[in-house]
């Protein structure tokens, strides 16, 4: 049985992992969906209850009966030949997402995360509801794009603006990234343009420094980021060279809602960012159920590589979450996390 590995086609985490699974002796196929349709193919055939057929990619054939599990490591978007035009272009990819996505997320094997676990864990404001719910403190947020709202909202406690998605952009042959930003009373007095999309405003949560948390399963790896920066004090992405980390150990309360979270959302992985306040209280930001923690495994030396190969070479079992019976388990996370 085949582990997939759907991931960029230049991703050095992933380059471990199919080396991790190659230790163990599992077959394993990597492929990008970038590849659909110039160098890749699909023929999916339903037949009695399940998708049979194949991929091929890079060489190999895939069959889709034989797949143990899939890794879907923030592969790229599909590539379509140049000649199509813009109008073509998109309703090719609706239909290879629809078609190739759909017959792939179809196939009853162990996801690491199933891409539309995924899809739902990437709305900000599920995430803080969520958190809440699992018992973890959530700062005040504001969502909208009215400047009396945000203007009021800021009048009553220092306030950040952070994106809703993706930090970064691709403009002007270049990659342009927004961090996180104290709003300053000329911000406030000139929001012009706060109309035109919905934008998140938070509480900013004062920090004697921050941690990210890889859930993997049932296991937690903890890491402090200690900024040495005025930069990498508002938002440590700004100055990487300026961090230190190390190993942490997060309250009971904070580990049970994290796991409790995973399980509402239906993922086996999540990179959860929190801030930790100077009183030692433990604040939720976000979590990225597609988050990178390549850094983070060489920080701290854990062993979230070869956690994750564990899971995705047991494939399938009697603990993968059963969507039909998602109850409450945040109810179960135990009291608010201090």
């Amino acid at each position: 049985m085949t582990v997939l590995i759907l991931a960029a086609e230049r991703d050095f985490t992933a380059d471990r992992m199919v080396a991790a699974l190659k230790e163990r002796g599992v077959p394993t196929a990597r492929m990008d969906t970038a590849w659909l349709p110039l160098k890749a193919t699909v023929a999916a055939k339903f037949h009695a209850g399940q998708w049979e057929g194949t991929l091929r990619a890079g060489g190999r054939r895939i069959e889709l009966e034989g797949l143990r599990s899939v890794w879907y490591r923030s592969p790229s978007a599909f590539q379509f030949p140049p000649e199509l035009t813009e109008t073509e272009r998109r309703w090719a990819m609706a239909e290879a997402k629809l078609g190739v996505g759909g017959v792939l997320a179809a196939l009853p094997v162990r996801w690491i995360n199933h891409p539309s676990r995924n899809a739902d864990a990437a709305y900000k404001p599920l995430q803080l509801t969520t958190a809440a719910r699992c018992g973890l403190n959530v700062p005040d947020t504001l969502i909208g794009n009215v400047a009396d709202a945000v203007r009021g909202f800021a009048a009553h406690g220092e306030t950040v603006a952070k994106a809703l998605g993706a930090p970064a952009i691709v403009e002007d042959g270049g990659r342009k990234t927004t961090f996180t930003h104290r709003l300053g009373p000329a911000d406030l007095a000139d929001l012009r343009g706060v109309e035109h999309t919905a934008h998140q405003f938070q509480r900013w949560v004062p920090k004697a420094f921050e941690a990210r948390l890889i859930v993997v399963g049932e296991r937690v790896f903890a890491a402090a980021i200690r900024a040495g920066s005025a930069a990498s004090y508002v938002d440590w992405r700004n100055d990487y060279a300026a961090l230190r980390y190390e190993v942490v150990e997060p309250p009971t309360a904070v580990t049970a809602g994290v796991l409790a979270y995973c399980a509402a959302l239906g993922l086996t992985y999540g990179a959860f960012d929190f801030v930790i306040r100077p009183d030692g209280g433990w604040v939720f930001l976000e979590c990225n159920p597609g988050g990178q923690y390549g850094w983070i495994e060489d920080a701290i030396d854990a062993p979230i590589t070869e956690t994750i190969a564990d899971l995705l070479c047991e494939g399938n079992s009697a603990h993968d979450i059963n969507l039909g019976e998602l109850a409450d388990p945040c109810t179960a996370a135990g009291a608010t996390a201090r």
